[in-house]
């Protein structure tokens, strides 16, 4: 195996080419190169969004810095964490170089699509994916994973405005619990809500490695364990807007006592005052919602003031006790 070809950002190949000098597949999305110890992810938005791909794309910076989604593999039916999902998931943990190509037109004289090498990434080690509801090839709804790549440090991507992620179209309402509580112009996806069990992981990102702790994570995963102890359904979101590309996601909403919750993994008034803005948002868009109600989920009891500030906003507050959780369920 020759190593004359260097990935050089920017660089214009095909999969025939990379697949002839680095021993992998050539016509999949994510194709491991298992010899060269690396996995290639191969991004189409285009083609994508003809069978229901809408998350590929350069996202929104966020504060850790450049973002880029890419769906997973699996034409129809829920995606699932094994195959070649598994080993872009776990690329970093099985020795593997990760690196992507976007579609870029095609060779000139032939129909072969060229791939534009934008850089090396890595998964996004605080959050390495995500799942998304979306149309399959099939044109049915199916659990998507979304995910979340990062340029490792040091290195300059090569992707342009045209590879930022598309805003959304006014879309059809899926047909679930919330929908007649929704305006035409928001999409509302049912999705389970997610599950972190970790208490704490290192995370290698810009700015160097630093820990994470998945507070929030297992304060969810207990308060949804009380939630199913006291016979109350559950279940999380997404909300597509028209015109954004970014989706909202409430953390948790209570089926049985029709409540929005947003957990905060700290009990700070910066964290809680960060939930409030988020229920007014996720509520703004429910503006036919008779009987919903809105509420800031805690580790601990916050303080007097915190208490009236979340009293003046008409928000609910339930926060965990020894035994428990006071606050629920939620008063008039």
């Amino acid at each position: 195996m020759t190593t004359t070809f260097e990935l050089v950002p920017g660089r214009l190949t095909t999969r025939d080419e990379v697949a002839a000098i680095f021993g992998c597949g050539k016509y999949q999305g994510i194709e491991p190169g298992v010899d060269a110890k690396k996995v290639f992810v191969y991004s189409d938005p285009s083609a994508g969004a003809e069978f229901g791909y809408t998350f590929d794309g350069r996202a929104e910076d966020d504060e850790y810095g450049p973002l880029y989604l890419y769906t997973g593999y699996g034409a129809n039916g829920d995606q699932e964490m094994k195959s070649r999902n598994k080993s872009l998931r776990y690329h970093v943990e099985d020795g593997r170089e990760l690196h992507l190509f976007v579609a870029h037109g095609t060779v000139e004289g032939s129909g072969t699509v060229q791939q534009r090498y934008i850089g090396q990434m890595t998964v996004d080690p605080i959050n390495a994916v995500e799942v998304h509801r979306g149309l399959g090839k099939d044109n049915k709804m199916r659990n998507a994973l979304v995910f979340r790549l990062r340029p490792v440090p040091g290195s300059k991507p090569a992707w342009t405005v045209e590879d930022r992620i598309q805003p959304a179209p006014a879309t059809v309402i899926e047909d679930i619990d919330l929908s007649t509580l929704i305006p035409a112009q928001t999409s509302v996806k049912d999705k389970n809500s997610e599950t972190h069990t970790t208490a704490e992981t290192i995370a290698d990102i810009p700015g160097g490695p630093r820990k994470v702790q998945r507070r929030e994570g297992l304060l969810m995963e207990a308060f949804k364990k009380h939630l199913k102890a006291a016979g109350h359904a559950h279940k999380s979101f997404d909300m597509t807007i028209a015109g954004e590309v970014s989706v909202l996601t409430p953390d948790l909403y209570d089926i049985t006592e029709h409540v929005l919750y947003e957990a905060k993994g700290q009990t700070t008034r910066s964290n809680v005052r960060m939930a409030i803005g988020q229920l007014a948002d996720y509520r703004r868009h429910v503006p036919n919602s008779d009987g919903l109600r809105v509420a800031v989920l805690l580790p601990s009891e916050p303080s007097n003031d915190i208490k009236a500030l979340l009293a003046s906003q008409k928000i609910h507050l339930v926060y965990q006790i020894e035994d428990g959780f006071a606050g629920f369920p939620l008063g008039t």
